[in-house]
């Protein structure tokens, strides 16, 4: 084998990976690709792994008064209300007064 060669095959990085490097004052810039669909003040949870990889998954802030939204319960009556929707199980009302009455008559049935 010719010197300076190895038997092992060389471990590529995968196509879409860019290389960055972190400052003096510990900042890095995302890469272009890496920030698409991004605002300029997005949140990042970080999470450094056990072998050593850090992850970063963009989070939004959601005011303290909304979080029973994003409850799993409320999540998951939001993805029936989505499936009835889809599948025409709803009614629409020209106005209160037809709403009412459809409810009256529900009650009787």
């Amino acid at each position: 084998m010719p010197k300076g060669f190895s038997r092992r095959k060389k471990q590529e990085e995968p196509a879409e990976t860019e290389i960055v490097r972190v400052s003096q004052r510990w900042t890095l810039t995302l890469p272009k690709r890496a920030r698409e669909g991004l605002a300029p003040d997005q949140i990042f949870e970080v999470n450094r792994r056990d072998d050593g990889v850090i992850e970063l998954r963009p989070r939004i802030l959601v005011d303290q008064s909304q979080t029973w939204f994003w409850s799993a319960k409320w999540q998951e009556m939001e993805r029936e209300a989505d499936e009835d929707i889809a599948a025409g199980r709803v009614k629409g009302f020209s106005d209160v007064e037809a709403l009412f009455d459809d409810l009256d008559g529900a009650e009787a049935e």
